[in-house]
């Protein structure tokens, strides 16, 4: 049995932890597994016909998890309501959509605008009638000290990560209500769960997302909606150009250990546009840090600050400060990899 005692010994040793990182990862490893399944894995014929002809709204298609999303349902011959800031990129893959046999439609946004966010619920609506799907994937990050990262790149995560969340949930909901059914997905973070060192308002914002999806689902189940869902996300750190594109004052070069390739968490999200699950952490990782923090909180965020402070601080390669793409977007980091994990092993930036 672990006793208060016990915890506190362990937490006092920062130099043992480290050390225990291996068996950590182990233990994460096997309570993963004992709960895993087949949630990361491309759907089979079955699932792909059952995402065919629906109308699947993206805010967040330019890059990453969103693009990866957009041109995998669009092979399997869904239409897809593309959003994103980056208009150009926008028409670079709704072209991959329709070349892979799907339909496309192409609505620049800043999801952090209220009034982007309606334009898009109505192109949508007007250019294919019922939603089936709406997928909130935009998000920026900011890695570094609290108190070193400036107040208005921390004030347009919020904008964008939380307060955008809202406006395409409420969106969503609303066109879910008069239909009578939808699926709304929300992507969250591990960071929903376990904050991160280093990432606190980017962390702030994961968990309000969860927290969103956790208090709609009980209005709608109140209100008498049992076939509209929201589904909250919630992948491990992972190999996409959310990296590039964070605001990052920590002094080193951004990425995180063991990263995941982006397309379990794409196959992970078009699954949930089909099972009824709430709550979805991704891969073993993500699944063994979940249950880590509801066991040993205090504990797993220690474990989780030291791994971080590991490869952020102290051992990433020096990089500049820079707001990076959370007020304008970058020409770079485009596809839905970024090779972060290629160039650390060649110690690279």
């Amino acid at each position: 049995m672990i006793t208060n005692k016990k915890i506190k010994q362990v937490e006092g040793k920062s130099s043992s932890i480290t050390g225990h990182f291996s068996g950590f990862i182990l233990l994460l490893c096997f309570l993963g597994s004992a709960l895993g399944g087949c949630a990361t894995w491309e759907l089979g014929s079955s699932g792909q016909r059952k995402i065919e002809g629906k109308t699947i709204v993206i805010a967040g298609a330019s890059s990453g998890f969103g693009r990866g999303v957009a041109e995998q349902v669009g092979a399997y011959g869904a239409k897809v309501v593309l959003a994103a800031r980056r208009a150009e990129l926008l028409e670079e893959v709704a072209a991959n959509v329709r070349a892979a046999g799907g339909t496309a439609l192409v609505v620049p946004m800043d999801i952090s605008k209220p009034e982007d966010v309606q334009r898009l619920a109505e192109r949508a609506v007007q250019e294919f009638g019922d939603i089936d799907v709406w997928i909130n994937m935009a998000g920026v990050g900011g890695i570094g000290r609290f108190w070193d990262i400036p107040l208005e790149d921390q004030a347009r995560i919020v904008d964008i990560n939380l307060k955008g969340f809202i406006y395409g949930s409420h969106a969503a909901i609303t066109i879910f209500r008069e239909q009578g059914y939808g699926r709304l997905i929300n992507m969250g973070s591990i960071e929903s769960e376990n904050p991160l060192a280093y990432h606190a308002t980017y962390a702030a914002t994961k968990g309000g997302i969860l927290r969103l999806g956790q208090a709609l689902n009980q209005e709608l189940r109140l209100d008498g909606h049992k076939d509209i869902e929201v589904v909250t996300v919630e992948p491990w750190a992972v190999d996409t150009p959310f990296w590039r594109h964070a605001a990052n004052y920590s002094g080193g070069t951004a990425r995180m250990a063991a990263m995941d390739p982006p397309r379990k968490v794409v196959n992970a999200t078009i699954r949930a546009s089909l099972r009824r699950k709430n709550e979805l952490p991704v891969g073993w990782k993500a699944k063994g840090a979940w249950i880590s923090h509801h066991l040993f909180p205090r504990l797993t965020e220690r474990l989780s600050a030291n791994i971080i402070h590991r490869y952020q601080i102290k051992n990433a390669p020096p990089a500049p400060p820079g707001s990076g793409a959370v007020h304008e977007p970058m020409e770079e980091g485009r596809g839905v990899d970024d090779n972060v994990r290629e160039r650390m092993k060649r110690g690279e930036q």
